[in-house]
């Protein structure tokens, strides 16, 4: 009997799993210790996402160029909405490169639990790892886009446009840290609600598709009549979008307000984001 009890105590436990109790618990140590999942789940989604597919990862670029050229002639030649002087290839395709950014990190987070709930529902590992292997691997894919924009940035100052990044443009990477967390927060958001009601990711992809005519996406914040300005106020994606002509191409002007706003809104989004996010992952399996 004294060698059995011996024992138990001499017993070290690598791992102790215990309820929660804090608000945001996010064990940000787990989430690091489990870095290599991270990366296996970016390759797993890469993978899922181009597996017999002809053309690969050249979609990452084939999907906004067409859609580039679909708004020059919508938008420039049928409506004539001006680019601030911005050559139109570059115009739509850095907006069109940002808001499929922001999009996919929304509907990626939107989607965290249903997507996953046959791993979460048999599996102990830190659930913030995967809405961060989803944002992270958007991330990739933008690096790839913005490769294709720097070579139309060399064909256009060859050729003599007036395109003037400053020096600002270094500071790209806030910008996408900034719209990725925007689009992530209000993803997790979403997804505390359609584990419960699933017909609200129709309603999810019906309100992204409006949403863009509401984003300075096709046409600068120039070009909108001023009496509309509370829309690109209520709207948090307007002053990321804009601030990134300003700095990429010279053009354009973001007020400062607007950029406290969304900086604002932004901050708000990610608080409420991760609290609904660790109080879910606690129970959607007895919801879904």
């Amino acid at each position: 009997m004294e060698n059995i009890q011996g024992s138990l105590e001499k017993e070290c436990w690598t791992k102790v799993i215990t309820a929660r109790h804090r608000l945001l618990d996010l064990h940000l140590r787990d989430v690091y210790r489990y870095r290599d999942l991270i990366v296996m789940f970016i390759k797993r989604d890469f993978v899922v996402q181009y597996k017999q597919t002809i053309l690969g990862p050249l979609w990452y670029l084939i999907q906004p160029i067409m859609s580039s050229i679909v708004y020059i002639f919508v938008f420039g030649r049928l409506a004539n909405i001006g680019t601030d002087g911005v050559p139109p290839m570059m115009f739509y395709f850095g907006g069109t490169m940002l808001w499929t950014y922001f999009t996919s990190c929304l509907t990626g987070a939107s989607n965290v639990f249903i997507s996953n709930q046959n791993i979460f529902s048999k599996v102990y590992f830190p659930r913030l790892t995967v809405p961060i292997s989803t944002t992270a691997g958007h991330v990739i894919k933008l690096l790839i886009q913005s490769v294709l924009l720097a070579v139309f940035y060399v064909y256009y100052m060859l050729h003599g446009e007036a395109v003037r990044p400053t020096w600002w443009l270094f500071a790209f990477p806030l910008i996408v840290l900034w719209i990725g967390t925007l689009g992530t927060s209000v993803g997790l958001i979403v997804s505390s609600l359609t584990t419960k009601y699933r017909d609200l990711v129709h309603l999810l992809t019906f309100g992204i598709q409006l949403s863009m005519y509401a984003t300075p996406v096709v046409y600068p914040l120039s070009e909108a009549p001023q009496k509309f300005f509370w829309v690109f106020y209520a709207n948090p994606m307007s002053a990321p979008m804009e601030l990134f002509r300003v700095w990429a191409y010279g053009a354009g002007s973001v007020p400062l307000n607007m950029l406290l706003v969304s900086l604002g809104v932004t901050a708000a989004c990610a608080f409420f984001g991760l609290m609904l996010f660790v109080k879910n992952e606690r129970s959607f399996v007895d919801v879904i």
